[in-house]
């Protein structure tokens, strides 16, 4: 059974942070001297990078050990996929059922707070700004296609039979190098002006060749991609399967045996204890002022086929607890408390006074 929830999303870049702005919101009459805020609960996310390779025959490969001496042409068109790197991150997403509000005595001195967009509470009495965003881009890098008719010379275009055309198609190939190897040693009879334009014909050079060549040794294109799964977890997790992994297919669910298991398993390493009724009751008279959270923390890892691929320790509000900061703090007119939060876990960072 599994003890958690997963959604998983095919995507090329992943914001690190959700929030992509702050909002100061300021404790006046009107409002009460109170500010909404809510409390975020944790989400962990799976970014598996997974890295796509396309191999295309060259419509002459059966010629290119006999009129180059390759041997390593593709013989057939095939496609697979290499599991990268898996990446877990923390990503704290406001909680309703745990919406507070700061409330203010009339009188205190200007107070108010910064929130994210959504909702979730950053500092007091301080001015703050959400660091700048790290995405996550799916990389491509990706063989450009062979214009063949861009590389066919008109010899190459009269011959006949492919064994023809394959055979003039490595003249040409044959030629390219002998005139790149005249302008590097000067025997050319066209020798370039200057050193820049030296580079530019010999890149053009080589262009050509490599073009020409994947008429013979094939293409190979390669792309990038990242698919999230999104964990809300409650409790421990024992080895339970996230996704498959095929290097035919790429990423595939779960519950497909085409693919090897990437088994998840969390453990929590700091959890408040449960309280009994008593303590709840006590404890929720004693919550005054600006309720915050104190998370647990939880050791996860990722394995495949037998061998641990990910291994990370993480803040979990599920596993902590809830506190409060006493009203008092901010009722100094003179010198307010300053605090600032972790929007992703709603814990406090730093308290100034």
């Amino acid at each position: 059974m599994k003890n958690f929830v997963i959604i998983a999303t095919l995507i090329f870049s992943i914001p690190a942070v959700a929030q992509t702005k702050v909002i100061k919101k300021n404790a006046i009459k009107s409002n009460d001297y109170g500010i909404t805020y809510v409390l975020p609960k944790t989400l962990l996310q799976v970014n598996a990078n997974v890295v796509k390779t396309v191999y295309t025959v060259g419509p002459y490969y059966r010629y290119a050990e006999k009129y180059l001496g390759v041997d390593n042409a593709i013989i057939a068109n095939h496609t697979t996929y290499k599991l990268k790197t898996v990446v877990v991150e923390n990503a704290g997403v406001p909680d309703q059922d745990n919406t507070f509000i700061v409330s203010f005595k009339p009188g205190t001195v200007a107070p108010y707070a910064y929130l994210t967009e959504d909702g979730l509470l950053c500092a007091i009495n301080a001015d703050y700004e959400i660091p700048a965003e790290k995405r996550k881009k799916a990389v491509a890098n990706e063989a450009s296609d062979v214009n063949e008719a861009s590389i066919k010379s008109e010899e190459l275009l009269m011959a006949g039979s492919t064994s023809k055309q394959a055979e003039v198609a490595a003249r040409q190939i044959y030629r390219i190098r002998e005139s790149r190897m005249n302008i590097l040693t000067g025997e050319s009879d066209n020798t370039p002006p200057d050193g820049v334009a030296m580079k530019l014909i010999i890149q053009q050079l080589e262009e050509q060749e490599q073009a020409l060549m994947a008429l013979f040794i094939g293409t190979t294109k390669q792309t990038t991609q990242i698919k999230t799964f999104t964990i809300a977890p409650a409790e421990d997790i024992e080895k339970e399967v996230l996704f498959r992994f095929s290097t035919q297919r790429g990423i595939v669910d779960a519950d497909d045996l085409g693919g090897a298991p990437i088994y998840l398993s969390l453990t929590a390493t700091e959890k408040a204890p449960i309280l009994d009724a008593k303590e709840a009751e006590k404890k929720a008279k004693k919550m005054k002022g600006i309720v915050y959270n104190d998370p647990g923390k939880a050791n996860v890892t990722l394995t495949m086929n037998a061998k641990t691929i990910f291994n990370g320790n993480f803040h979990i509000t599920q596993f902590g607890t809830q506190e409060a900061l006493a009203p008092v703090l901010f009722e100094d007119k003179k010198a307010p408390v300053k605090v600032f939060f972790y929007p992703e876990t709603g814990a406090i960072k730093q308290i100034i006074q």
